[in-house]
């Protein structure tokens, strides 16, 4: 069955001096600030869109690797992941690193990391991210 999950933003003013609101409609989590500031300088308790891209990439690669772990009939006890989309005004998300460290009884270094790679090429936000430069560092912990 496909999903559908939505947000959206109020904007109020111009790019550099304005501000707004993103909203989570689906999860109902609430809302955030958005700036331009928040965006290219300091987050100042303010998020951003890489910011939450970041947060839809580590969380959905976790899951694409602990399937794929499951799969293999090494089911992960613990996957700990966090990703950093780095952006430049004028240029736009450049990259993203993703690390990831794994409690995994039964398999080795070469193993894990080789499902990792695996789950950072097909988890769907991997995907839809196409045409970015995508690094990931996997280790066992």
């Amino acid at each position: 069955m496909a999903t559908t999950r939505s947000a959206h933003t109020v904007w109020e003013g111009d790019l550099l001096k304005g501000k707004g609101t993103v909203s989570f409609d689906s999860s109902g989590i609430g809302d955030q600030a958005v700036t331009w500031a928040s965006r290219a300088e300091e987050s100042n308790g303010r998020t951003s869109p890489e910011e939450l891209i970041a947060a839809a990439h580590s969380s959905c690669f976790s899951m694409a690797l602990s399937n794929g772990l499951a799969k293999a009939g090494t089911p992960p006890t613990r996957l700990l992941t966090s990703a950093e989309v780095t952006f430049q005004p004028g240029t736009g998300i450049t990259g993203i690193q993703l690390v990831v460290e794994g409690t995994v009884p039964g398999i080795d270094e070469a193993a894990f990391t080789a499902a990792a790679e695996d789950a950072k090429a097909n988890c769907p936000v991997s995907q839809a991210l196409t045409g970015t430069q995508i690094t990931l560092t996997a280790k066992l912990g």
